[in-house]
């Protein structure tokens, strides 16, 4: 199966969809005009199917391998990762001042879901770099930012982000690893940290690394860690990589899937470092990029997502398999009722995500551009459900392409199980799932939900403004909207937090599914009687009202979930 960049798909959401007319309006995005967005994704769509795509099966079947303290990469990733940094791919959104282009989010996250559904082990290693851009481009100092902004922009040099240690994993505030002043204005640190992502390898420039870590007398918990930031060779006075700083690799995991991704346990041993932003104020600074980084998560989900899809079409269209009612497809399992089905929900979930995935990448442009609050808090919200709803689709979308392929899913030669196995961890790093939606239902809700209504509100204004052309769909949308506002509602009444966690995730779903309608609406308008109308139905009429179920789960309360004792639930 060749991969195809959905070029035509973008161009269509950033027109009718997602709202880049307004952005566009704003003096800070006036450039990101229709045919500089155009050429961008051409250009980039033509990266990824000409080059990128290729590795992928060469980073699974030959993975990155650690010798004598140098991680070596899969056979041609250094090609893969040179075009990257040649079409100044990784500086995207940067500042120009140091060399980016300046372009909205939303193209680039729209690139790293194409690299990503060509080849996610490699996309890793540019998303890391942009989230850590983007970190010091708003905490670090004028030295810092003039000395590695411009090399990391170009691809030179590539970031990493060390928040994890063996015993502080989702309690980042138990970490350990400590950080000494040397009266220089350069810290030592020490300590280990594991699953970094991309923590050495060998293609070229240097890595560094952002690491959080506690000065000497720093309170314990989250609000005593500060940030530093890590080379591994220390500049010279030319700003050139010089001598080797004390950073190793211990060792790499051997993982379930990402095999050309080099995940590192890395050992600082008074390593010399550079804080970035205040002192005890890492987390913040940090909170920066894994942001930044959540929405990339969410593009690598939907990104395999879109590749699994892409895979499974090819299969179920060349597969003879049975007799089917429609002798026009000549007995391709593509007839069949159930394998529609699933191909059917892949592709209109593929869409629900996608769309929601860049109108949060729009919400932060236009946060960016107009410094209204109302975007900041748009963007906040939908964060967490882009990279929960994202990665929980991907998952979803490539084992309904394993099922597609029926036996010869499990066989590794197709390449079907490689999807299922790369994407699995996208539901974990940069924060579990589950994590996502209790910042949905809790810190996003400190506003009483005002931001969740406000965007209830426009979802239902558009709805009313497609009455006259789809009257049932856009009905259907409306009270799915409404259960929406009530169940929210509901939430913010509750003051235990344990009754909002316990339908945290169901609730976070329900509120995708509604988005993933609206946004469905608003395509099916533009496209009248066209494949998108036809999508649409299938996702208003057969997925949506999943939404009802997931309601009821979300405001069911805890008191069920802590009704068994453990020695009951391991009886």
């Amino acid at each position: 199966m060749t991969y195809r960049a959905p070029v035509e798909e973008y161009n269509f959401l950033f027109d009718h969809v997602v709202g880049l007319e307004a952005l566009r309006g704003t003096d800070r995005f006036a450039d990101a005009t229709a045919d500089v967005t155009r050429a961008i994704l051409t250009e980039a769509g033509k990266m990824c199917e000409e080059v990128l795509a290729p590795l992928q099966r060469s980073g699974d079947l030959h993975p990155a391998r650690l010798e004598n303290g140098v991680v070596r990469t899969s056979p041609g990733f250094d090609k893969g990762f040179k075009a990257i940094a040649e079409g100044g791919w990784v500086g995207m959104a940067a500042d120009p001042e140091y060399g980016g282009m300046g372009l909205p989010m939303a193209l680039t996250a729209a690139v790293g879901e194409m690299m990503s559904a060509a080849c996610l082990s490699l996309q890793l290693a540019p998303m890391l770099t942009q989230g850590q851009i983007e970190a010091l481009e708003h905490h670090a100092s004028d030295a810092l930012k003039e000395l590695y902004l411009p090399k990391m922009i170009s691809g030179e040099w590539t970031g990493t982000m060390n928040l994890t240690e063996p015993q502080a994993g989702s309690d980042v505030g138990a970490l350990t690893t400590k950080a000494e002043d040397n009266g220089d204005g350069t810290y030592a640190i020490s300590g280990q940290k594991i699953y970094i992502s991309w923590g050495d390898h060998d293609l070229g420039g240097n890595v560094c690394h952002l690491v959080l870590a506690r000065l000497a007398d720093a309170p314990a918990g989250v609000r005593g860690i500060s940030l530093f930031l890590v080379p591994k060779l220390l500049p010279d006075a030319d700003g050139n990589p010089g001598a080797r700083n004390g950073v190793n690799v211990v060792s790499l995991e051997h993982k379930m899937g990402l095999h050309g991704s080099p995940t590192c346990v890395m050992q600082y041993d008074n390593a010399t470092g550079w804080l970035v932003g205040e002192p005890q104020g890492g987390m913040a600074a940090m909170f920066t990029m894994m942001n930044n980084a959540r929405l990339g998560v969410g593009g690598q989900g939907i990104g395999i997502a879109d590749a699994s899809y892409q895979h499974a079409l090819a299969y179920a269209q060349d597969r003879k398999q049975g007799k089917t009612s429609a002798p026009a497809l000549k007995d391709s399992i593509i007839g069949h009722a159930d394998v529609r089905r699933m191909l059917t929900t892949m592709k209109a979930d593929v869409f629900a995500a996608r769309a929601i995935a860049v109108s949060n990448a729009v919400a932060i442009d236009m946060a960016k551009a107009t410094g209204d609050k109302a975007w900041t808090a748009r963007a906040a919200l939908l964060t967490p459900i882009t990279k929960a709803f994202g990665t929980d689709t991907g998952i979803a979308v490539a084992d309904m392409g394993l099922q597609v392929h029926g036996g010869m899913g499990f066989v590794e030669d197709t390449g079907a199980a490689q999807f299922c196995r790369d994407v699995r961890v996208t539901a974990i790093y940069e924060g579990t799932n589950g994590i996502q939606a209790m910042d949905l239902v809790a810190r996003k809700m400190m506003d009483g939900g005002e931001a969740a209504m406000a965007l209830l509100d426009e979802v239902e204004k558009d709805v009313e403004a497609a009455r006259a052309t789809f009257p049932r769909l856009a009905n259907d949308v409306w009270e799915a909207t409404e259960s929406m506002r009530e169940a929210t509602e509901w939430l913010v009444s509750q003051t235990d937090l344990q009754e909002r966690f316990a339908g945290a995730v169901p609730y976070l779903h329900a509120f995708a599914r509604v988005l993933g309608a609206h946004l469905h609406l608003k395509a099916a308008v533009a496209d009248r009687g066209g494949a998108r109308e036809k999508l649409a139905r299938f996702y208003i009429q057969r997925m949506l009202p999943e939404h009802a179920a997931l309601l009821a789960h979300a405001q069911a309360g805890a008191e069920d979930l802590y009704a068994l004792t453990a020695e009951e639930l391991a009886g």
